[in-house]
């Protein structure tokens, strides 16, 4: 089996079995793999073999290059702030001065320092091992569901789909997700994908081709190769043969489509094309989003729902709903459009429980996130844009709105499930909602999630990298109000402490570079009162996306006296990588109060070299998700009943260690894949 399936699977917490390869030393492997990484194994263990101790060591740290500071945190607390300057300035001289990345550098003043034996105690991790076949249909399983999905996939989760299907012979039943449809489209070249797109459609096609294959971002600027020209009016005219083509929807991006027929030469081929052609090319506006602002523009709300609604669906009403909402003039005219949501996209429903969560608030700049070729782009209000807005509910309506939503999706799960068991503990887990931004790797975790993390624990974040010269890991820290406060590079000479200790700023080039930094939540709060969250960032000071070098960050929880190295396998819940087409990415939070970290794991667009110099308070809608709806919620909502023991259940929801009646499915808070499919049931 290909190392990617192996490696996807690793992170689901299996090995496979290579049956070309010798079982002999499966003890001495069980051995090794509990001593070096405290993995646990269930079931499978006469399988193991020597090449599964280097999977689990490449996927939890391979090789990790010293830190700056060797003696890493108590070095570090033992220098002044002027020999912790001094070392910075030297050895920013070195680099990028002289332009010397060939060695580590490390300090000048940090004295020789012997670290005890590893006595930390860890969780265990328990994997099973599975033959090939096991494998092979393990992963079909993934790949179906992640297929039904109908939100973007991550690169990671992408690549595993595009993989399998380059390597098994199977046929693809259902693609949920249009964008996913498109990817597959131009990543083979072939028609049968076409099946799950309509006309509208190929404007993303056009888009997709556009960014990943000349770098724009604009489809106003429009420079095809003739390979791709021919591609797309071959797409146009299967179309047309198919019976896929929604009028309607096309006159939505009408400027788009009369600006790509012109640049492809397009030339109608039968009756229907010229009539599209002239549509396109002509005045009018036949868009059903058109005839809904007359409406809307007439104050003629009725009409303007049923135009919506016919026209588009129940997901465009609610996508609308707080525009209609705003406008309506009664308490009868807004019960009316209430009373015309009837759709059954469960997504879309979370997504406006979350949306109306917290009200807006009048006066106040509103901050949008949006994802665009698998990264976070952000837009604050202008003052002009905050002044003009009209779309803004009172409290009492976002409320009675969040009431109906939840009453729609409760209505809609309800006995999709029978009899499940749910750990209370996933309460803190999110459901996997924003994948498309995410990295992947060991430990990602749905964005939102909260791991508590106890008075006797510390935060220790990592992040080290190959082929680049210098990568920084920096901390934001925020109040309740979204004053910042900045803990990086450039920064942290004069705010060593017990409470935040980092590693010192590694440049190293081809050699590879690492950082860290020490957080212990007790003695933060104790010494920044109205700091309540951190934000942990990756950015690449050298000015190249992620994309183009090797990058991995995570966390260990380690012990407040840790033992052993820096870097401490055992101790690592989470190493991703970073390899987003940009040049900076969100990691992780923590809710110092709470004593939680709550998952963020979120590649944001631009070219941000330095981390304190954006706004990160817009994250912080992120800390409280799964206040609004978690994973035990979710599945509380789709049992038929609630088991009170898992060996009465026909599905168990946990994340702990369990022995499951025969027949029974678990599922874990890293089975993403399962939790999308039945989202999109």
């Amino acid at each position: 089996m290909k190392r990617q399936f192996k490696e996807y699977l690793f992170d689901k917490h299996y090995f496979v079995q290579d049956s070309k390869k010798s079982k002999k030393d499966a003890f001495a492997v069980m051995y090794a793999l509990a001593n070096l990484f405290g993995i646990r194994i269930l079931s499978g263990g006469e399988r193991l073999q020597k090449e599964m101790i280097s999977l689990a060591s490449f996927r939890l740290g391979e090789y990790v290059p010293k830190a700056f500071y060797k003696g890493f945190p108590q070095s570090v607390r033992n220098l002044s702030a002027d020999e912790l300057l001094f070392d910075q300035l030297v050895h920013y001289s070195v680099t990028y001065g002289f332009g010397h990345f060939d060695e580590p550098g490390h300090s000048l003043f940090e004295k020789e320092f012997e670290r005890a034996a590893f006595k930390e105690d860890v969780p265990v991790r328990d994997f099973s091992v599975l033959t090939e076949a096991e494998a092979e249909e393990k992963l079909w399983q993934i790949v179906r569901d992640l297929l039904a999905g109908s939100r973007p996939l991550s690169d990671s989760q992408y690549t595993l789909v595009c993989d399998y299907l380059k390597t098994y012979p199977v046929q693809v039943e259902r693609i949920g997700s249009k964008l996913t449809a498109v990817r597959l489209l131009l990543e083979f070249r072939d028609s049968y994908f076409a099946r799950f797109l309509f006309m509208s459609d190929i404007i993303k096609v056009l888009d997709e081709i556009n960014y990943r294959k000349y770098g724009k971002t604009d489809m106003r600027e429009l420079n095809l190769k003739n390979k791709d020209r021919k591609f797309i009016a071959s797409l146009i005219d299967a179309m047309f043969e198919s019976g896929r083509v929604d009028l309607a929807d096309c006159y939505e991006k009408k400027k788009l489509w009369c600006g790509l027929l012109h640049h492809i030469h397009y030339r109608p081929r039968t009756e229907q094309a010229r009539c599209f052609v002239n549509a396109m090319r002509g005045r009018r506006n036949g868009s059903v989003y058109s005839a809904f602002e007359r409406a809307m523009a007439e104050g003629d709300i009725r009409s303007a729902v049923k135009v919506l609604k016919d026209g588009k669906g129940s997901g465009a009403l609610l996508r609308n709903l707080n525009y209609i909402l705003s406008r309506c003039r009664d308490q009868e005219e807004s019960d009316y459009v209430v009373g015309q949501i009837d759709t059954d996209n469960v997504i879309l429903l979370i997504q406006l429980l979350l949306r109306y969560a917290e009200p807006d608030i009048p006066g106040i700049p509103r901050t949008f996130a949006f994802t665009k070729h698998e990264q976070m782009n952000v837009h604050r209000e202008k003052e002009n844009e905050t002044a003009a807005r009209k779309s803004c509910l009172s409290e009492e309506q976002t409320v009675w709105i969040s009431e109906n939503i939840s009453n729609k999706l409760k209505h809609l799960l309800k006995g999709r499930l029978g009899r499940v068991y749910i750990d209370p503990a996933m309460r803190n887990y999110a459901l996997p909602l924003r994948e498309s931004t995410s990295q992947g790797g060991f430990g990602v975790l749905a964005a939102g999630t909260h791991i508590p993390i106890g008075d006797a624990k510390k935060i220790r974040a990592f992040t080290y990298w190959e082929k680049v010269n210098d990568i920084d890991l920096s901390v934001i820290g925020l109040t309740e109000d979204g004053w910042q406060k900045e803990f990086s590079w450039r920064t942290m000479a004069g705010n060593q402490s017990e409470a935040v200790t980092y590693s010192g700023d590694q440049t190293s080039g081809f050699y590879g570079g690492s950082e860290y930094y020490d957080v212990d939540l007790k003695a933060f709060r104790k010494k920044y009162p109205k700091l309540r969250y951190l934000i942990f960032c990756d950015n690449v000071y050298s000015c190249i996306p992620f994309s183009e070098c090797i990058c991995r960050a995570g966390y260990m929880v380690r012990d407040i006296e840790d033992s052993g190295q820096i870097y401490e396998p055992k101790t690592v819940n989470s190493a991703f990588s970073v390899n987003c087409p940009s040049t900076f990415a969100y990691l992780f939070g923590l809710d110092v109060e709470k004593m939680e970290l709550i998952w963020l794991n979120a590649a944001r667009s631009g070219n941000n070299r330095v981390a304190g110099d954006e706004p990160a308070d817009f994250l912080l809608e992120l800390f409280h998700v799964t206040d609004v709806i978690n994973v035990y919620t979710f599945f509380e909502m789709m049992a038929e009943e609630l088991a009170a023991d898992p060996k009465d259940a026909e599905l168990i929801v946990t994340n702990q260690p369990i022995i499951a009646p025969e027949g029974a499915e678990v599922i874990r808070e890293y089975d993403f894949e399962r939790m999308i499919a039945l989202m999109n049931k």
